[in-house]
């Protein structure tokens, strides 16, 4: 296992997020015809990726490539159904994202918002995100108080800091 395996499980969890996103981005660049089934080989393939290198157990790259789907899906979502930018979506100044990950994170939901906006029609409730799962950028507001979290990177979701609760929304503001 690499120098990872020394890391908070978080930490690990949050920086492998990051680097399949960009590792999705960058298989996603060299070609983009039929994206949607692409987007999830591509997916697949960076999930792969990090278990062979031993940065990740099978159960947690699992765990990661669900996060960065349902990200991707809610952007996407939220860019068909609005026609906004992903500034927008985040509910801050890109210049407050990491460029790095703001930059890869804005192309790949940019680039498959057609063929995710097929998709996201059908779905009619927004994504549900869950303390302990790893987000990316943007702001969760909690189901039960309202209270807004937002993350400037992609991170664990703790409880809510108003009530404790444990689930959340995009926010639609």
């Amino acid at each position: 296992m690499t120098d990872s395996g020394n890391k908070a499980p978080l930490d690990r969890l949050t920086e492998a997020y990051e680097k399949m996103l960009e590792q999705v981005h960058d298989a996603y660049e060299v070609t983009r015809e039929s994206a949607l089934p692409g987007l999830k080989e591509y997916l697949s393939d960076a999930r792969e990726k990090v278990v062979e290198l031993g940065e990740l157990t099978r159960e947690e790259a699992d765990k990661v490539a669900g996060y960065i789907e349902r990200d991707i899906k809610d952007a996407a979502h939220y860019l068909h159904d609005t026609g906004e930018q992903i500034s927008t979506w985040w509910r801050f100044d890109l210049h407050q994202v990491e460029e790095r990950i703001a930059e890869t994170f804005s192309k790949v939901a940019d680039q498959t918002r057609l063929e995710l906006g097929k998709l996201a029609k059908r779905a009619e409730q927004a994504s549900t995100y869950h303390t302990g799962e790893i987000t990316g950028p943007g702001t969760l507001v909690c189901t039960n108080c309202g209270k807004q979290m937002h993350f400037r990177k992609a991170g664990h979701i703790p409880p809510c800091p108003g009530c404790r609760r444990t689930e959340f929304k995009r926010s639609e503001e």
